[in-house]
C-alpha cells in the first residue's frame, strides 16, 4: 500500500473536484449558495440534512436545551475532578473516531472549566522513527495521568489500528503486534490504578463529507484539513473494516469501548460527559443532574454501528419524509434543574500485569500546546475547584463560550 504524503494540501480546485466526485457517489451534488458557501443537495436540488442519516432522533438538540444541560454536567465534572484529586485517582480518557466526528469540540466542552493544575490534553505528533516499532506503546507512558490527575488523549495509540494501518504508515507485522499488545497494555494500566475510558465518535459518511466541505470553505477551520484526511474519504470501507477489527481485538473488560453517535454534535457532547460521570461515585454527585446515558446515542460496539457504505442514494432517505419513529426516550435524558431552567507506569510486552510504577510528571506533554490551535489547555485561570464550582453555580446567566 502506498503511503500518502502528509505535508502538502492539493489546490482548491482539486479539493472541490474530489468533494463533487464523492458527493456524486452518494447520489448527492455540491452547489454554491449566494454567500459563496458550498452545500450538499439531493437529486431534486433541495438541501440535504445529512445528519439525519441513520440517526435516532428527528430533530437536533437545540441550544436552549443544550446550554443549561452542558452547564450542569460541567459542574459535575468539576466535582469529579475535585474527588480525583482528593482520592488520588487517575483517569485517562481516549477520544477516537473518524475524521470530523466531533472529537475536538467535545474535548473543549469537557475541559473548558476544569482546573488546569489537575487536567491535561495530550495530542502527540506522528511517531518518530525510533518510536514506530517496539517502542510504539511505550511513547505514551510519560503522558499517563499522575496521582490525582485527569488526562485526555486527543487521538491515542489507536492511530495504529486506524489511519496507520489503512494508509500504509505501518507494516503488517507492526499492526498485528499492536492488536495483540494493546489490550495487555491497557490491562497493565488498569492494574496500576489508571481508569482507562475509550470513546469512539461515530459519524455517517454523508455527514462527514458535509463537514469536510464546510471546513474547506471556512478559513479558520481549513487548517484541520490534511492530505491524509482527504485521502481517507476514498477509504470509507477500509476504515470501517479496520474499526471493526480494532473493536474485536481491543474491547476488553478493563477498558471497554463506548461508541458515541455524533451526527448531532450537541447530543454527542452531552452524552460523552454523561457517560464519563456515570462511571464514578464521587463526593457530592447529583445523580438527577447527571441523568442516565441515552442508549440511542452512546453504547457498546455492536449496538451503535455505523451504516454500511452505500449512501443516501441507496438508502433513499433524502427524497422522502422519514417514516421511522425512534424509541420513546426523553430528549437525550436531560434533567434541567429549576434554577437553571430560566437561564438562557512501567510495562513490558511479555507482562500480563505490570508492577506499579512511579507516577509520571504531570507537565510532560509533547510539543507546545500554545502553538497548536488543535490542542486546548484545560482552563485559563488559577482558581481552585471550589471557586470554579461556585462560579458556574452562582452565575446562571453565564454560558461558557462555544
Amino acid at each position: 500500500m502506498t503511503a500518502v504524503a502528509a505535508d502538502q494540501l492539493p489546490d482548491a480546485d482539486t479539493i472541490s473536484a474530489q468533494f463533487a466526485r464523492l458527493a456524486a457517489d452518494l447520489g448527492l451534488g455540491v452547489v454554491r449558495r449566494r454567500n459563496g458557501r458550498a452545500m450538499l443537495v439531493g437529486a431534486d436540488g433541495a438541501r440535504v440534512q445529512t445528519w439525519r442519516e441513520d440517526y435516532p432522533y428527528l430533530a437536533r438538540l437545540d441550544r436552549k436545551a443544550y446550554e443549561p444541560a452542558k452547564r450542569q454536567l460541567q459542574i459535575e465534572l468539576l466535582k469529579l475532578q475535585r474527588w480525583v484529586k482528593s482520592s488520588g485517582g487517575r483517569i485517562l480518557i481516549l477520544f477516537e473516531g473518524r475524521d470530523a466526528a466531533g472529537k475536538g469540540g467535545t474535548i473543549r466542552r469537557f475541559t473548558e472549566n476544569l482546573n488546569p493544575r489537575g487536567a491535561r490534553v495530550v495530542a502527540l505528533d506522528k511517531p518518530a522513527a525510533h518510536e514506530r516499532g517496539d517502542n510504539y506503546l511505550l511513547r505514551y507512558l510519560p503522558h499517563m495521568p499522575a496521582v490525582g490527575e485527569i488526562v485526555v488523549l486527543d487521538r491515542s495509540w489507536y492511530n495504529r489500528a486506524g489511519v496507520e494501518q489503512v494508509m500504509g504508515f505501518c507494516q503488517p507485522d507492526e499492526y498485528e503486534t499492536f492488536l495483540r499488545e494493546a489490550p495487555q497494555f491497557e490491562r497493565t494500566l488498569a492494574a496500576d490504578g489508571v481508569t482507562v475510558i475509550k470513546l469512539w465518535f461515530s459519524v455517517t459518511r454523508a455527514e462527514q463529507l458535509r463537514r469536510f466541505v464546510s471546513r474547506h470553505d471556512d478559513p479558520v477551520k481549513r487548517w484541520k484539513l490534511s492530505p491524509v484526511d482527504l485521502a481517507s474519504l476514498d477509504k470509507w470501507d477500509e476504515y470501517a473494516r479496520a474499526k471493526e477489527a480494532m473493536f474485536r481485538h481491543t474491547d476488553v473488560a478493563e477498558a471497554p469501548w463506548i461508541v458515541i453517535k455524533s451526527n448531532d454534535k450537541k447530543r454527542a457532547r452531552l452524552e460523552a460527559m454523561r457517560y464519563v460521570l456515570s462511571l464514578f461515585d464521587y463526593e457530592g454527585k447529583d445523580t438527577e443532574a447527571v441523568g442516565k446515558v441515552d442508549p440511542l446515542i452512546a453504547g457498546p460496539p455492536g449496538t451503535l454501528l455505523e451504516p454500511a457504505a452505500g449512501g443516501p442514494a441507496v438508502n433513499a432517505t433524502w427524497t422522502a419524509v422519514r417514516k421511522r419513529v425512534p424509541v420513546a426516550v426523553p430528549l437525550s435524558r436531560i434533567p434541567v434543574p429549576p434554577r437553571l431552567a430560566s437561564s438562557e507506569v512501567g510495562w513490558t510486552a511479555d507482562a500480563e500485569v505490570g508492577s506499579r510504577a512511579a507516577a509520571q510528571p504531570a507537565h510532560l506533554v509533547q510539543g507546545d500546546p500554545s502553538g497548536d490551535p488543535g490542542v486546548q489547555r484545560l482552563g485559563s485561570a488559577d482558581r481552585n475547584l471550589d471557586d470554579r464550582v461556585a462560579l458556574l453555580r452562582d452565575e446562571p446567566g453565564h454560558s461558557p463560550a462555544l
